[in-house]
């Protein structure tokens, strides 16, 4: 039982992740096409969403054993709210193509701090209870995003294209004044620790696995939901309002199945069950996008789609940290996260270039090929509860 310090505690990290990922996403509705408007080809729209991706691969790592190494985590967090803060004024200042590039490979720095985020929110847990608050926090993040999403179309309708990215600017300081507020957990053990023990964390089997499949996750996502799938949507007669419901359709389902994982699905299902069925409805939803010849049709695909992808992350983001001890998880989560990352770079670009070439149809044909190898592969590398229960035994065996 928690007491009421520390539910304090956690309400005011969830708020400020909440508001974290406001400021990053408030714009993302109309990121795509408003770089089509300024001019850039779909290769560059590629590049400008996979730039995000692409930063966060290169600094998560760094971030994690430099955290690990200072036994700190809230002035990265701070950082990270400021980065955010100061890429929404670059692209909401500045209206050029190489702006919006150099904006959001702004925001992939302030994204990268995430691993701070997730690591300090799973300590305020037991560390059995690592997939539940990284379920918990994922929630969180979806809320922010899908607050910020429903939104952003619509004000850039309203008011212009660049009023998103000052109002994410606004929410931005917002969060920084907030995340000074957060309180660091003590380490029984404060001994730095070589950076070679740090960096011999990314050569664990289990972590490796979940850090591929998640590769996989986040080229289906950043490829349709902040890709392409808007630019698909405005072929069919989305305006931009309709393009912020869009967003609105493919991250609700992802909160919602985030908070499934954080209150039972888990124990109830089993992580290698959940993961596989995930990429399974993530694949097909992809895939029949562009058959859909009406918006509604449209919601539904993404809808359906986001949820198999929401139930699959957290698991494996929990998975990711679930047997790493206190002082080396940044550098585990840092490594899963740079993982990751790039799938949110390669994604992108991947489907940029085949939609340059034969069109969009081959590009989301494609995602859902992606995502039917991460279902297979999922099922011939995770573990499932038989093997879990033998390694715990033998484990167990091992430490009498």
């Amino acid at each position: 039982m928690k007491t009421t310090v520390e539910r304090q505690r956690i309400a005011l990290f969830c708020l400020v992740t909440t508001v974290f990922w406001f400021a990053l996403y408030v714009y993302v509705p109309i990121l795509p096409t408003y770089v089509t408007y300024l001019g850039g080809s779909l290769k560059m729209v590629g590049l400008v969403v996979g730039s995000y991706g692409l930063v966060q691969m290169l600094l998560r790592i760094p971030l994690g054993i430099w955290s690990d190494r200072l036994g700190k985590r809230r002035v990265f967090i701070t950082l990270g709210v400021c980065l955010a803060l100061t890429s929404s004024l670059v692209m909401g200042l500045f209206p050029k193509v190489l702006a919006m590039l150099l904006g959001r490979g702004l925001s992939g720095a302030a994204a990268a701090t995430w691993v701070t985020f997730t690591v300090l929110f799973s300590s305020y847990f037991a560390s059995e209870d690592a997939p539940r608050a990284m379920g918990l926090a994922m929630f969180f993040s979806s809320l922010g995003q899908m607050l910020a999403t429903s939104m952003g179309g619509y004000i850039a309708e309203l008011y212009g294209w660049h009023v998103p990215f000052l109002v994410g600017a606004v929410v931005g300081l917002i969060g920084v004044l907030l995340s000074l507020r957060i309180e660091e957990t003590e380490w029984l053990d404060r001994t730095p620790l070589q950076v070679t023990e740090l960096l011999a964390v990314g050569r664990e089997k289990g972590l490796l696995i979940v850090s591929g499949l998640a590769i996989l996750v986040q080229c289906m996502t950043f490829a349709t939901v902040y890709g392409f799938t808007p630019i698909y949507a405005q072929s069919i007669g989305a305006s931009r309002g309709e393009l912020s419901l869009l967003t609105f359709f493919s991250t609700l389902p992802v909160a919602i199945a985030a908070l499934s994982s954080s209150s039972g699905l888990v124990e109830k299902f089993g992580e290698r069950r959940l993961v596989v069925v995930g990429f399974t409805v993530g694949a097909v939803a992809a895939a029949v996008v562009p058959f859909t010849k009406t918006l509604p049709q449209l919601y539904i695909t993404q809808a359906i789609g986001s949820f198999g992808r929401g139930v699959v992350f957290p698991v494996l983001m929990g998975l990711s940290i679930q047997t790493v001890p206190e002082q080396k998880r940044a550098t585990a989560m840092g490594f899963f996260q740079a993982i990751y990352a790039l799938g949110m770079f390669g994604g992108p670009v991947l489907v940029g270039i085949i939609g340059d070439i034969s069109g969009l149809k081959g590009g989301f044909l494609a995602t859902g090929l992606i995502g039917l190898i991460g279902g297979w592969l999922a099922r011939r590398l995770l573990p499932g509860r038989a093997e879990q229960y033998k390694a715990a035994i033998q484990s167990s065996h091992v430490s009498d």
